[in-house]
């Protein structure tokens, strides 16, 4: 770089602070500075900040978005003071569900903070456990899609229907190879920065101890104290998670690398946002231009992470399992849900006419567009009726499909593995979405602890303390 580019682009990079720093007002100006000696201390002093790397975890939320900002302040405050800033690295987990919209926001809020052709910043997206660079108009795998899709499946099915299982137990049990795979990749970070509370932080951990005991897996106490050691732990419940699912069809992937800094540091921001309110705040709504995504995942809200989908698979389930309309479903979801939507700045427009035909037409377009599901294979997910030697297929084939109750004895055969008519192999495979092997391994399995299938789609326990936060980023 010469040194006319260099100068103008520190021009440029002043800029950027003076019009950030002018969205904040007192008291975010002193969480800035305060944030700015926490950095330099981690690092060992002003000398050896220029050789330090901070990451931060960007799902898109309001949260992250701040802290994302905040953290782009510290580190243009720390350039305009010494020769050298800390390195940032920027890390979003690409999961099944992500908007094009999403993918738009992060873009557009890189942009204002001036991060693209930044050589000190590093814009990282982890997708099908694979790190690569940030790129908006990349296309979605379609084998990350396939997987998603398969693990929805299996898991909705074990779970005996249960709606929040089935939209959220991905892509939160994906965070901790996410973790281990952007703290390691490329000589790894020395600091995770993170604007979640440790409340959150122990309701993911407490979520995940139960998940990984669902499936009779032990998980040790305590809590690794390193972070390095806590990321291993959370993949390697994941992983235990899912070879007890897929049985002897779970299919091993290459593991996270090792060779990230050992003694990773935890930089908490938490307590320097608790005086902000960030859906008001200047800086987002006007700097970065943020906006909620109401079609995108809510990390911070477990049990409505995904809530027209949620509120679809409730019409679905009052349709199909307890002989009321498809609106009726909708809108008692909505109503029990409906202080969280509020939270969430959920459109009114679009949940009005959640229950709607129109709206049930965009909630099927989303299913199939991000899963690869229709509402055949949804519905046959509710019902989970091969589980446990098909006791609840007989059920479903009077309420869903009657034509096929002539059927049911050489179904039983199909699910055994028995030979039969390959029309009726063709007709399981197209109404679950699965493999045949794997509806034969549902066959065999009882559902997972705690899966009643009394009420698939019960939400009355979500969201309380009790439920996941699921951004975790240390402890």
């Amino acid at each position: 770089m010469s040194t006319i580019h260099e100068q103008a682009m520190n021009y440029v990079y002043q800029q950027v602070l003076q019009r950030l720093i002018g969205y904040f007002n007192r008291e975010e100006r002193t969480a800035l500075q305060l944030l700015v000696q926490r950095i330099v201390v981690a690092a060992g002093g002003m000398e050896q900040v220029g050789d330090y790397k901070v990451l931060v975890a960007h799902g898109g939320g309001e949260v992250s978005s701040y802290t994302l900002a905040l953290l782009r302040a510290a580190q243009l405050t720390i350039a305009h003071r010494a020769p050298r800033t800390f390195h940032l690295r920027v890390a979003t987990l690409r999961y099944a569900g992500m908007t094009q919209g999403r993918l738009d926001s992060l873009n557009q809020g890189y942009g204002r903070l001036f991060l693209h052709d930044d050589p000190r910043v590093e814009l990282l997206m982890v997708e099908n456990q694979e790190v690569l660079p940030f790129n908006a108009l990349r296309p979605a795998s379609t084998v990350a899609r396939e997987i998603s899709q398969r693990n929805m499946l299996m898991v909705g099915h074990l779970s005996a229907g249960d709606c929040r299982a089935t939209l959220c137990s991905d892509t939160y049990l994906a965070l901790g190879d996410f973790y281990q795979r952007v703290t390691t990749w490329n000589g790894g970070v020395h600091a995770l920065v993170s604007g979640d509370s440790p409340r959150k932080q122990n309701q993911f951990l407490a979520w995940l101890k139960n998940t990984a005991q669902s499936v009779g897996g032990t998980v040790a106490e305590p809590w690794p104290s390193s972070l390095t050691g806590l990321f291993a732990r959370m993949d390697a419940l994941s992983t235990g998670y899912y070879r007890d699912v897929f049985g002897d069809h779970y299919v091993a992937t290459e593991a996270p690398g090792k060779t990230g800094h050992r003694h990773l540091a935890y930089i908490g921001v938490a307590d320097l946002l608790s005086s902000v309110n960030l859906p008001a705040s200047p800086m987002l709504t006007d700097f970065m231009a943020f906006a909620p995504d109401p079609l995108g995942f809510h990390f911070s809200h477990p049990g409505y992470s995904n809530p027209l989908l949620m509120a679809h698979l409730h019409g679905l389930q009052a349709q199909s399992l307890r002989d009321m309309d498809y609106e009726e479903g909708v809108q008692g979801f909505l109503r029990r849900a409906a202080h969280y939507l509020d939270r969430m700045h959920m459109p009114k427009t679009l949940l009005a006419e959640a229950g709607s035909r129109e709206g049930r037409i965009l909630s099927s377009a989303c299913a199939q567009q991000f899963f690869g599901l229709d509402e055949t294979q949804l519905v046959c997910l509710l019902f989970s009726p091969f589980i446990h030697h098909g006791e609840r297929l007989e059920g479903y084939l009077r309420q869903c499909h009657p034509g096929m109750l002539v059927a049911l004895p050489e179904l039983h055969k199909v699910l055994q593995g028995k030979p039969s008519a390959d029309m009726l192999q063709q007709w399981v495979t197209d109404t679950s979405g699965l493999p045949m092997p794997l509806v034969q391994h549902l066959y065999r399995r009882r559902p997972l602890a705690g899966a009643t299938g009394k009420q698939p789609c019960s939400t009355d326990a979500v969201a309380h303390d009790s439920a996941p936060a699921c951004q975790l980023s240390g402890r």
